[in-house]
């Protein structure tokens, strides 16, 4: 992942979800075989299922992190009265392991578009220390704020954020 926030800003990822901020760690994303790069498309079926999100760096290290997933784009690109729609949170994610080792607080949620493409934000937050029981998290999905969420819970701006586009995929023809 290019530790850029150029394509963020261009994807107005920066803007509408997340502020301006100086990358400091690095992830990777895979939905099934398909790595994950700004702006790049995954079909709804591709991402399903949880993706494989990775922290890089040392597995020795006690730093720990959040990652949030959202959509800010609901219902739709040209009307999204429902931004951001909360899709994942994982909390205390140890540096050099992957998202199975943190704590899931919300569970994850595929990508659902109704109508056009929507983009789908991963942004990594690093942990001041462990969040065990000190996280507020909600139950409601609609209109949530990564910002307000960020701020709510010490985690400051993001370390590392990385966005693919999304749109309905057309019913299977029957024959």
């Amino acid at each position: 992942m290019a530790r850029s926030v150029e394509t963020l800003v261009v994807g107005g990822v920066i803007g509408d979800v997340l502020d301006m901020f100086t990358p400091a760690s690095e992830f990777t994303v895979q939905c099934g075989s398909k790595k994950v790069t700004n702006g790049c498309d995954i079909k709804p079926s591709a991402a399903a299922d949880k993706p494989h999100v990775q922290i890089l760096g040392h597995p020795l290290s006690s730093n720990l992190y959040t990652l949030v997933m959202v959509d800010p784009d609901a219902p739709s690109p040209s009307e999204p009265r429902l931004r951001e729609w909360l899709h994942w949170i994982v909390a205390d994610i140890p540096e050099g392991h992957d998202a199975t080792k943190g704590r899931e607080l919300v569970a994850y949620m595929g990508p659902q578009p109704p109508t056009g493409i929507h983009r789908y934000i991963l942004a990594l937050f690093k942990q001041e220390g462990a969040m065990e029981g000190r996280i507020q998290v909600t139950d409601v999905r609609a209109n949530f704020s990564t910002r307000r969420f960020a701020a709510q819970n010490r985690l400051g701006l993001p370390v590392a954020a990385v966005y693919f586009n999304s749109q309905r995929e057309p019913a299977a023809k029957k024959r």
